[in-house]
């Protein structure tokens, strides 16, 4: 079977992925809510498998691509899990220091996606670092059934200072710049804005469909914001008139952008909700963001 896109797909039938993919609904009864979509020989295990990412197909960026260097570092987490794990990427050529980019993945774990993502932003000229929330638990476990399973067995206090650590690692680097911004999907989006809260000279957060950070934490945002929502995003989307609102109170610079047709989850390519015109001006909107304001 090969449906590509997200309107191939029932809307019921995406909701019922999206209740899935945040763990409100198991596999087993996704796939029996899921039945009542499965004609012609089609089955609900089948509709799951067309909904999953597909990795391979996807890549943007080769892993072995020469114009980068990539590795995969420890990072110390003092605050958090102790010691922790990540993707760091620069381009190969680098003449000096660079500003950083932390890339927060989805509820999932590093997956090959994520680190592809890695791979185009430091293709833009800047560091790029991916941790792995899942590195206490034995890291990404290659499959996504797997890190579905084990993500809320994080200690997620911990997790969140993981992430804050990763930040003032990244910063600290003796190849980095000193400026630091953040970009995160999905859980990376809500971290992201997390960020924001607690990161007093973070140069900037991006968050893609992303939790919004709490009311009472906007007034330490110093750092401008970007942020990209799905328009048929209703779970995400509720909570952004009250954050917009908290933002104007407290003068934080953002900017906010709703795309019209899209589903939750529409920057990645390797899933059928991936929206490509949207993604696109998305992505070209994230970079010119980090040229602003980690180059300018």
């Amino acid at each position: 079977m090969d449906l590509k896109r997200a309107e191939d797909f029932d809307p019921e039938l995406l909701i019922l992925f999206d209740a899935y993919v945040h763990g409100a609904l198991d596999r087993r009864g996704f796939i029996e809510r899921a039945s009542k979509f499965a004609v012609g020989g089609v089955t609900g295990a089948m509709l799951l498998d067309a909904l999953n990412p597909r990795f391979a197909e996807a890549q943007q960026v080769p892993t072995d691509d020469p114009r980068l260097s990539a590795q995969y570092v420890e990072y110390p987490s003092p605050t958090g899990s102790g010691t922790m794990r990540g993707y760091l990427v620069r381009p190969a050529k680098a003449p000096g220091k660079l500003p950083g980019v932390l890339v927060v993945h989805e509820n999932r774990g590093l997956n090959p996606h994520i680190e592809d993502v890695a791979r185009r932003v430091a293709l833009e000229g800047f560091m790029a670092f991916a941790p792995d929330a899942l590195f206490p638990l034995g890291g990404y476990p290659g499959n996504e059934d797997k890190a579905r399973e084990l993500f809320p067995k994080l200690d997620q206090a911990k997790t969140r200072e993981d992430f804050v650590e990763a930040a003032k690692w990244l910063q600290g680097r003796a190849d980095s710049t000193g400026k630091v911004a953040v970009v995160g999907f999905c859980y990376g989006g809500s971290i992201a804005n997390m960020l924001a809260t607690r990161l007093p000279d973070l140069s900037g957060a991006v968050p893609f469909y992303g939790g919004q950070a709490k009311a009472e934490d906007v007034p330490n945002i110093k750092a401008p914001l970007l942020l990209h929502y799905a328009e048929t995003d209703e779970r995400v989307n509720a909570g952004w008139p009250a954050y917009e609102a908290a933002l104007k109170a407290h003068k934080v610079a953002y900017e906010a952008h709703v795309y019209p047709g899209t589903q939750h989850g529409f920057n990645n390519d390797t899933t059928p909700r991936y929206n490509k015109d949207a993604a696109a001006l998305a992505w070209q909107r994230t970079i010119d963001f980090f040229k602003k304001n980690l180059k300018g």
